[in-house]
């Protein structure tokens, strides 16, 4: 894969695609933005959603989009196409040219994940947790300094 310069906003970077690989971006797009929870920002030089850490990714390379989810191996049984790899328990659903899920999985999958953030929280936290053995320590407050 090339390396680019990554797009100054999710609208430059879906904007920048074409063909099939731009008409399923838009879509998915879509459908993830239709939750209306989520925090949409380019980070890694692709799509993010973030809702109490990030939730999942849509990512655009040459032969195929990329939708991905940190906590995408506890989704599996909505989507059985989900593959696992990578940190965290991270999942990714691999699209090529005539691919397509339908809208209302891709609903679903976002609200399921959500969920999973809310109530277990930041999944790059989570990691740091079990990989070290120990909980992350608390940050201290600005106003809480010195006592």
């Amino acid at each position: 894969m090339k390396k680019a310069t990554p797009a100054a906003s999710p609208a430059a970077y879906v904007a920048a695609l074409d063909g099939w690989r731009g008409r399923l971006v838009r879509r998915l797009r879509a459908a993830v933005r239709a939750h209306g929870k989520l925090e949409e920002v380019i980070r890694w030089g692709h799509l993010v959603y973030c809702s109490n850490g990030p939730v999942l990714l849509i990512r655009a390379e040459d032969q195929r989009v990329l939708f991905g989810f940190w906590r995408g191996q506890r989704l599996r049984d909505l989507e059985p196409r989900l593959k696992s790899g990578g940190k965290y328990e991270m999942a990714t659903l691999e699209l090529r040219e005539g691919d397509s899920v339908p809208e209302a999985t891709v609903r679903r999958l976002v609200r399921a994940a959500v969920a999973l953030n809310r109530q277990a929280g930041d999944p790059r936290r989570a990691a740091l947790t079990r990989t070290s053995g120990r909980r992350p320590k608390a940050r201290r407050s600005p106003g809480r300094a010195g006592r």
